[in-house]
């Protein structure tokens, strides 16, 4: 019973550092997310003008693409955003 008691006590304690670690790990993700999608962009662009006929493929893999950069990165912050709120 005091052992759960003491790590209770840590966690307590450790809180705000947690919460502050949740805000900096939505903040990454968004950064992250930000960077892959223009990753994407920039080489669909460069693809489409190397090639023009196919660019309504390449379009549409590039729209998938960042839908799922942006999927994951949706989870991502609402993850650190229940960690913050509850």
């Amino acid at each position: 019973m005091q052992l759960l008691n003491v790590l209770m006590q840590a966690a307590i304690d450790l809180a705000p550092i947690a919460k502050m670690a949740a805000g900096l790990g939505a903040a990454i993700a968004t950064i992250g997310a930000s960077l892959g999608i223009g990753q994407i962009g920039r080489s669909a662009l460069e693809s489409i003008a190397r090639q023009p006929e196919a660019a309504g493929d390449i379009r549409s893999n590039m729209i998938v693409a960042a839908a799922l950069i942006e999927g994951v990165a949706f989870f991502a912050i609402v993850v650190c955003l229940l960690i913050v709120f509850l």
